[in-house]
């Protein structure tokens, strides 16, 4: 069967420009040069009878009708490559990368759902809270708050957090909480690495230098959250993080705010691998798997 298509490297160095605006960047993607790239986009223009880019002075931008093809054209080069790495070598591997804390609290419990709708996809996943640029291993995306500077990565922001105070319901019934001032006779749970919580929440609330009944001090959020179930004093929660224990009623919130703006979270891709089919799906799956 004979199909009527444009040139496969034009509508590669179409796609790496049009996502890039720029003819240099997707030059050096695509390791050809500068004038390569013009003469591939050129090519697909008269195929096509109609212009993709405006060209301007050193920039270039997407035309209306260039912005449409991309769509179409990202699309189809996604699906040919998925289909080509499932028959080359198999399942397409993604390394994914990611704080303890929010691993287990709200990855984990979702990952399943990315699973079923890509099961062709296989999630590598590891934890740490180093700084994306000192990761010592590969990796595909890397999952920390922002916004970050980071260059060499592209960034996609896919959940807000906030924190309230959070208790037991055991602990609550013990010793009711009706106010701020009331958390002066419960123990105050914090993380090591951000003793500055409570302070600012304190603060928002009207009750700067409130002296509670006692503190407890924890290395990791997810003991400082594991504190707070078994009912050892009142944590800050993050909302989205212990969205589950709140359902369940394992958790429960005493007020309904202030509440105290936190992590912004971010999915950091090389630039080199935005674009990536399996990495493309992970971060539109994170933009959808837990709507505000």
């Amino acid at each position: 069967m004979k199909r009527d298509l444009p040139p496969l490297n034009a509508l590669r160095a179409f796609e790496a420009a049009a996502v890039r605006q720029s003819f240099s960047e997707a030059a050096g993607l695509l390791h050809v040069t500068h004038g390569a790239v013009s003469r591939q986009i050129r090519l697909l223009e008269e195929w096509l009878g109609t212009p993709l880019f405006e060209r301007q002075h050193r920039q270039v931008r997407l035309t209306d009708a260039g912005r449409d093809y991309l769509a179409d054209v990202r699309a189809a080069l996604e699906r040919i490559e998925t289909a080509s790495a499932r028959l080359r070598q198999g399942p397409m591997p993604l390394r994914v990368n990611a704080p303890a804390t929010f691993t287990l609290r709200w990855l984990i419990p979702r990952l399943s759902r990315f699973q079923l709708q890509h099961p062709h996809v296989e999630v590598k996943l590891t934890t740490s809270s180093e700084p994306v640029s000192q990761l010592a291993d590969s990796f595909e995306v890397a999952i920390r708050g922002g916004p970050q500077a980071l260059p060499g990565f592209i960034a996609h922001e896919f959940l807000q957090e906030s924190r309230l105070p959070v208790c037991s319901p055991a602990l609550l019934e013990r010793l009711p909480i009706s106010s701020p001032a009331d958390l002066s006779r419960h123990t105050l749970l914090h993380t090591a690495g951000s003793p500055e919580f409570w302070p600012q929440w304190l603060d928002a609330a009207g009750a700067s230098g409130l002296q509670p009944a006692a503190s407890l001090t924890l290395e990791h959020f997810y003991l400082t959250l594991q504190a707070a179930l078994d009912g050892l004093g009142v944590a800050l929660g993050p909302s989205r993080l212990i969205a589950d224990d709140l359902t369940s009623g394992r958790l429960v919130q005493p007020f309904s705010g202030p509440r105290l703006e936190d992590w912004r979270y971010f999915a950091y891709v090389p630039e080199t691998r935005d674009g990536h089919p399996a990495v493309a799906a992970f971060c539109r799956w994170l933009e959808q798997a837990d709507p505000a």
